[in-house]
């Protein structure tokens, strides 16, 4: 059997189980030739054979970053896609190998914000996850944090308390002020009573 043999769309699966398996699988075996198989076939006419190989990918990124990292190029190119479920299987893979190599993430920045700006909930989960572990990196920390800053202004209410909570683990003593500022403005904004004391409790423990 082939890796495409494998797929959940192969074996007539309306489940993630096969996807799952699999990533499993070539990440214990260390598996490259699988990974690339699997590369080539986010080509492949059959969306469905597509959708499921992106989901095997972040899988496999998701346990094994290492395997997946030097095809961080071929997911950024994804997120121009006109699937919407390879633009969000992109950026989730793009977030599981950020700190493997966050240089060439960085250099992709614009395309991932760009991307985040317009894509699904999912899509921009992990943009703003990305520019958080990129704030973990000196060198990339103060443009990441701008960015993020802007991301937390404009993200719906509803997400705002998860990407606030998620961002805690990269605020200093430097950062510190244009965050808070930056949650307290738009307390207003947060019409559910739980997110609000969610993001005020954020407040109050790094006052």
């Amino acid at each position: 059997m082939t890796i495409i043999d494998k797929l959940a769309t192969s074996l007539n699966r309306k489940d993630e189980g096969p996807n799952q398996d699999l990533a499993k699988l070539i990440a214990e075996r260390n598996d490259r030739g699988a990974v690339n198989e699997l590369v080539e076939h986010l080509s492949n006419k059959d969306k469905n054979i597509q959708s499921d190989c992106i989901k095997v990918l972040y899988e496999i990124g998701d346990i094994k970053p290492s395997l997946v990292v030097e095809y961080s190029k071929e997911f950024v190119t994804l997120l121009d896609h006109g699937n919407n479920r390879l633009v969000w299987g992109a950026m989730t893979a793009l977030d599981a190998i950020t700190l493997e190599n966050p240089e060439v993430i960085y250099s992709a920045l614009e395309k991932i914000v760009e991307a985040s700006n317009k894509g699904s909930v999912i899509t921009k989960d992990h943009g703003v996850n990305i520019l958080i572990k990129l704030c973990s990196v000196k060198e990339y920390a103060d443009d990441a944090f701008t960015l993020l800053i802007e991301q937390l202004k404009s993200c719906p209410t509803n997400q705002l308390p998860m990407y606030a909570e998620n961002a805690i683990s990269v605020i200093n003593d430097t950062n510190k002020e244009f965050f808070l500022n930056t949650l307290s403005s738009r307390l207003d904004d947060i019409e559910k009573e739980t997110k609000r004391k969610r993001v005020e409790k954020l407040i109050k423990k790094l006052s």
